[in-house]
């Protein structure tokens, strides 16, 4: 990829089956949201859909640091042809991984009702939520098989694999979930529980397919390489360990401002009533789809940027980075097209009727669409400063535009009275709902747009020492 003479053409060819994979992740909530919409009856399952997304997305977002560090010192050592020490560190990142994953298996299994009580549901839906947590909190440990064993095989060039494990993840939630749902042939019908089973069953088998995928190698990375002189193959390195988490640290702890900047938003919208946190999740679901694009290009971005750094070509990681994201602004410009001029219809078809909700939703999407070319911009350069190494930068953009923009406008625009701590009295707000909280999302990723382009633009991403 790096003699390619095209900046498109690796571009594309890691690009592509990443936004093939998010595409398929993407319908594992839209089947649960179908299937809860429309054969669910009742508002509850629908306002309890709203948190089950943020939880299918908080759970991978527990080994992010391992991740992104796993990704940059996997594509450095690659980028300069070490590829044992490539697999050493992907070894180590695993062992890592599986430590995190029995502590968070633990978490979730014991204080799964604290959380799910934090976030303001009414007793309907916060009770679904927590029976929906207990049954896939068994899978986190393939659950971090899934992510940390795709960012090693991302940093070595492998963006197939992750494809192949998605494809069979989506595939089998949406098999066992409607089974389990419906009750279909002698099955009997197990209602909102079959939703949650059907997501396990599913990242079971995406877990173990990349077990297999690292242990017979792809992209020149395989478990089964051997160990360096002196180190074994699965024994405990700290010095390796650190390296992943001097990079990985700081970018999880970006991650994990955005996880609790989000459920913070989560709660203030919570706070307007079942029908407000019925359109934020179903928005945020469709809103999904104008992200994929993003999110692949950011990948790509991330790992030609991490290789090209490696072999000292940082002329190049630039003329990649500035591709992705115009790739990433043309698509993610469609969607918003999109967005704007049929997200009610949109919303429609997973509710089945043009109802409240729908048309709620509806005007949401067209608020957002406004944002896409920035959150394009966004996602393809914070991937780029992750990738290099550079993770310091994206966590104060984070912690700005997140904590200082969006949590405090979204009360001030969506509430009609923004109470004072250790007073009876409050502040008068703007009182637009949900559409307020939306406008406040907007700006910030504006804002954060802006920074982060100026950090990269600046240039101090391309001396970072990984």
């Amino acid at each position: 990829m790096l003699r390619s003479p095209s900046s498109y053409r690796p571009i594309l060819a890691l690009a592509l089956p990443v936004l093939a994979e998010e595409s398929l992740n993407l319908l594992v909530g839209y089947t649960d949201w179908v299937l809860a919409g429309r054969l669910l009856a009742g508002d509850d399952p629908k306002a309890a859909m709203g948190l089950v997304s943020y939880v299918l997305w908080l759970l991978p977002s527990l080994f992010a640091a391992l991740s992104i560090g796993s990704l940059a010192v996997v594509a450095r050592l690659v980028g300069a042809g070490q590829r044992q020490e490539a697999a050493h560190v992907a070894r180590q990142t695993l062992l890592a991984g599986l430590a995190a994953a029995a502590a968070a298996t633990w978490l979730a299994a014991s204080c799964g009702r604290w959380f799910v009580a934090a976030m303001q549901l009414t007793a309907g839906p916060a009770e679904l939520a927590t029976r929906y947590l207990q049954l896939v909190s068994p899978a986190i440990p393939l659950i971090m098989l899934e992510h940390v064993g795709s960012a090693c095989l991302r940093g070595a060039g492998d963006t197939v694999s992750g494809l192949l494990a998605r494809g069979c993840v989506n595939l089998v939630n949406a098999a066992v979930s409607i089974t389990l749902v419906v009750g279909l042939g002698p099955v009997p019908s197990l209602g909102w529980d079959g939703l949650a089973i059907g997501t396990t069953c599913g990242h079971l088998v995406g877990g173990a397919i990349l077990v297999y995928r690292l242990t017979w190698g792809r992209g020149g990375l395989s478990l089964r390489m051997e160990a360096l002189p002196g180190k074994g193959r699965w024994r405990p390195d700290a010095e390796a360990m650190r390296r992943v988490l001097r990079v990985g640290l700081p970018g999880g702890l970006d991650v994990w401002s955005v996880l609790v900047g989000h459920l913070t938003y989560a709660a203030i919208i919570n706070r307007l009533g079942p029908l407000a946190q019925a359109a934020h999740g179903l928005g945020l679901q469709i809103e999904a789809m104008s992200y994929l694009p993003g999110s692949a290009f950011g990948v790509a971005a991330a790992t030609l940027a991490g290789q090209s750094l490696g072999a000292a070509v940082p002329r190049r990681a630039v003329r990649i980075v500035l591709a992705s994201a115009l790739c990433a602004v043309l698509i993610m410009s469609g969607a918003g097209l999109v967005m704007f001029f049929a997200g009610e219809w949109l919303a429609t078809l997973f509710v089945g009727e043009r109802s409240e909700l729908a048309i709620l939703t509806g005007r949401l999407l067209k608020v957002v669409a406004f944002s896409c070319p920035s959150l394009a911009l966004l996602i393809v350069f914070l991937g780029a400063l992750r990738g290099s190494g550079d993770t310091a930068w994206p966590l104060v953009i984070t912690l700005v535009g997140l904590f200082g923009v969006r949590l405090p406008l979204a009360c001030l625009l969506a509430w009609d009275r923004v109470p004072l701590p250790l007073l009876d009295e409050g502040l008068p707000a703007a009182g637009l709902g949900v559409t307020g909280a939306w406008l406040a999302m907007v700006t910030d990723v504006v804002l954060r747009s802006g920074l982060a382009a100026g950090r990269f633009f600046q240039g101090g991403w391309r001396k970072v020492v990984v």
